[in-house]
């Protein structure tokens, strides 16, 4: 058996998960969120006790050494030694052209990783953090990546090439890259147990505060929403998705933005922020009920949003066999699955309302028996599927 820690840095948390493989067994996982706000908190789980706490985490970094101090605590930790972990796996969430596959890290790696900041500028930078703790934290333990990218890399070049000149691709590499493949490679292989078909067309929906959206045949991604970075596609939390880019050059040369400002504002000031004030869909939905109409439009344009890549990634597969809900948002909000998947019948997609209002941690089905196309909502286990890499590297 060995175990291995699973580091999932966020672009406001950090994930983690200490994992017994082969046999997935979770020793000890928790959640650091809400970094550098008033209400940051740790929370921490083990066999030996449930354990949360607000708490001042100003950085990454901080939050970091938290997660480690912890695991290492005589009373609530879940080992004894540093040298207890086998394998540190670092969700990364750029890997650009250079990594196809899980790998074990080292300086080339790390590198590379760094050379691809701007194009994940609320995540990579994040990653590297973790990576660099972790190597200080406990230097004699493997030090593995898995990039967010790679799932995509099946992308045909009629959907993942740009048409701009040939030049920009074959000499700079910029193309669609697509981003959170762990959860859509995870989630996809889970909805095969509800079809009985041995080949599949599936539409993953990834929903959190970063949003995505893939359409997979045969297990195979052929289609993404998210492009070269992870900014275009679907409304996020912060992050605009897609956009008119002549937006862009209307803010630099008529409104006098500087492109460090509009690259800000893109990420970090647009999407739900930008439409009501809060990044927080929980908040959001709150007041949209309490009757903000601010709010309630947000959330329309939110679905209508991914009803559109709904409409066009059917056409791509040429039919569907399943919608797939998961991440934070995809699993918990039954408002925002309701007004996706209301008024869609021409596709064959029949949401049972009493499935959909369900609060559950399983794998299950939230469509009506009559309904064509299966609706499904799977928990996304990111880290679980970044341990089975891990060990397959190690072992």
């Amino acid at each position: 058996m060995k175990k291995i820690l699973v580091i999932n840095s966020g672009s406001s948390s950090i994930k983690f998960k200490l994992i017994k493989m082969p046999g997935e067994l979770v020793v000890a996982s928790g959640l650091v969120e809400a970094i550098g706000l008033e209400n940051a908190a740790l929370h921490y789980k083990s066999k030996k006790m449930n354990f949360s706490e607000t708490m001042p985490i100003e950085s990454h970094e901080v939050g970091l050494k938290k997660i480690a101090a912890m695991l290492l605590d005589e009373e609530k930790g879940a080992i004894k030694s540093i040298e207890d972990i086998d394998a540190i796996g670092h969700r990364v969430v750029h890997g650009g052209k250079d990594f196809a596959e899980t790998i074990v890290i080292d300086d080339k790696v790390k590198s590379t990783i760094k050379r691809l900041f701007s194009l994940a500028p609320l995540h990579n930078p994040h990653n590297y953090t973790g990576i660099q703790v972790a190597e200080e934290v406990f230097p004699n333990t493997v030090q593995i990546a898995a990039f967010d990218t790679a799932f995509h890399q099946t992308l045909p070049e009629k959907a993942h090439r740009y048409a701009i000149p040939k030049e920009l691709l074959n000499e700079n590499k910029i193309r669609v890259y697509g981003f959170h493949g762990t959860s859509h490679k995870y989630v996809s292989e889970k909805a095969k147990d509800f079809i009985s078909k041995k080949k599949s067309k599936l539409i993953t929906v990834h929903l959190g505060n970063g949003c995505s959206i893939t359409a997979v045949k045969n297990g195979k991604s052929i289609d993404h929403s998210m492009g070269f970075a992870p900014v275009n596609g679907l409304i996020m939390g912060t992050r605009s998705g897609d956009i008119d880019q002549s937006i862009i050059f209307y803010m630099v040369n008529t409104l006098g933005y500087d492109l460090d400002e509009v690259n800000n504002i893109l990420h970090k000031k647009s999407g739900m922020l930008g439409l009501t004030g809060y990044s927080d869909l929980r908040v959001i939905e709150e007041k949209a009920e309490a009757g903000d109409s601010e709010c309630q439009m947000a959330l329309e344009m939110n679905a209508y949003r991914i009803k559109k890549y709904i409409g066009a990634y059917a056409a791509a597969l040429n039919g569907v066999d399943a919608i797939v809900f998961t991440a934070g948002i995809g699993e918990n909000s039954s408002v925002l699955r309701k007004l996706i998947c209301d008024d869609m019948s021409y596709l064959g997609i029949e949401l049972e309302d009493y499935k959909n209002n369900v609060r559950s941690s399983e794998n299950r089905i939230i469509s009506k028996e009559t309904s064509k196309v299966l609706v499904l909502v799977i928990p996304t286990q990111e880290e679980l599927e970044i341990a089975k890499d891990c060990y397959g590297l190690i072992s």
